[in-house]
């Protein structure tokens, strides 16, 4: 998979000049463990972070209420990246140098984690459940032993769901909407592989750039190309921006099917009527308020209590993970070092209310990679397929 060079500059050139060690054992003290994450504040996908950063913040005020892990106390630093490498490049510098944090969990975005976790593994910090393009990051790391990655693979996941909606849906004509960057290039890369000996190739395809808001001419372009189905890399705006754009051409003939990051509650919640139909690639449980599962129920009741706002996927996912993260601390045991802690990972397992099954590291990547196909009927994301592994 080619990489976008810009982001393999950044990830050269933001690299510490000094101090580069194996592992690390700055931001531990005797009572406290300070960690780091670096999301969207301030950029396109802003509207989505309350939630993921609650979502940590829960998980850590709970812990630390609990008295903490093996006697330490957690402090979360969260800074802005505004889906911005170079934004993210130097909020990553302030974490390590000036905060001296011991991990970055939670961080957000493919491009923004692409060109940071080099410069953090290279430091000896620990980078844990990035939000993004996890083949991506983890081919930038140099497959570090300081990255766990528990984002499912863009390229496989849309393999496997494309896969299933060409026999399914006896597609004849594929489109593809794409982010330009690491993001995209995986969605290119999953349909490609599941188009292989089928006898057809893509019939239209046109990109956007992080940021956009105006999605005319890429559907205009499906359009043209008399496609009967699109996948969509798209995040949560640009999913809407590209339904918008479906509804008004009343272009009821054609599916669309977001990837793993659009097939999101607040995309919904927020599109209303232009979203009903459509079809999504699920990597995870969705809960509503009503939800039978008890312990959903309960975070959902207590996110609600503490922060006033009805948790979603985002929040749920962030806390979950969080957990995993925890759990690692515990298993590292009280003498921690950040390599301790990744010879640790590997045996903790996780399974909660948003994983379909059991979950480990391999290679320190999630898996299994569950896939679910969901389509939004009546304003609510409603399973269609049941998950495959990949």
């Amino acid at each position: 998979m080619k990489l976008n060079r810009r982001l393999l500059i950044l990830a050269t050139t933001g690299m510490l000049a000094s101090g580069v060690q194996a592992q690390t054992t700055q931001g531990v003290s005797d009572n406290e463990i300070v960690i780091g994450t670096h999301i969207d504040l301030s950029g396109p996908a802003a509207p989505g972070m309350p939630m993921l950063r609650n979502g940590m913040q829960m998980r850590i005020d709970e812990l630390n209420a609990a008295g903490g892990v093996n006697g330490r106390k957690i402090k979360l630093i969260v800074e802005d990246n505004g889906s911005q490498p170079q934004l993210a490049v130097r909020a990553v510098q302030k974490l390590i140098k000036s905060d001296n944090v011991f991990a970055i969990i939670n961080p957000f975005g493919s491009g923004p984690n692409a060109a940071t976790v080099k410069l953090a593994n290279d430091a000896g910090v620990m980078v844990f459940a990035p939000w993004g393009a996890s083949g991506i990051i983890q081919k930038v790391s140099g497959n570090s032993p300081l990255l766990f990655t528990t984002v499912m693979n863009y390229d496989t996941t849309t393999a496997t769901a494309l896969s299933w909606a060409v026999n399914n849906w006896k597609t004849q004509k594929v489109g593809v909407i794409y982010q330009e960057g690491p993001f995209g290039d995986l969605v290119r890369g999953g349909i490609t592989q599941a188009l292989k000996g089928g006898g057809f190739t893509v019939a239209a395809e046109a990109a956007y750039k992080v940021g956009d808001i105006d999605f005319s001419s890429q559907v205009a372009k499906m359009k043209a190309a008399n496609v009967d189905l699109i996948v969509a890399g798209t995040v949560v705006r640009e999913t809407l921006g590209v339904m918008s754009e479906v509804k008004k051409l009343n272009w009821s003939q054609v599916k669309v099917l977001t990837t793993i990051p659009g097939r999101s509650s607040i995309v919904a919640r927020l599109g209303k009527d232009s979203v009903e139909g459509l079809y999504g690639i699920g990597g995870w449980k969705l809960h509503e308020a009503d939800s039978s599962d008890p312990v959903a129920k309960k975070f959902m009741a207590d996110f609600k209590a503490k922060f006033n706002m009805d948790a979603d996927e985002n929040a749920a996912n962030a806390y979950s993970y969080t957990s995993w993260f925890i759990a690692g601390l515990q298993a590292a045991g009280r003498n921690l070092t950040s390599a301790g802690l990744a010879k640790a990972m590997p045996a903790v397992a996780h399974q909660d209310f948003t994983t379909f099954t059991r979950q480990s590291f391999t290679n320190n990547h999630v898996g299994p990679e569950m896939v679910s196909i969901d389509q939004i009927k009546g304003g609510k994301w409603v399973q269609v397929a049941a998950p495959g592994s990949k």
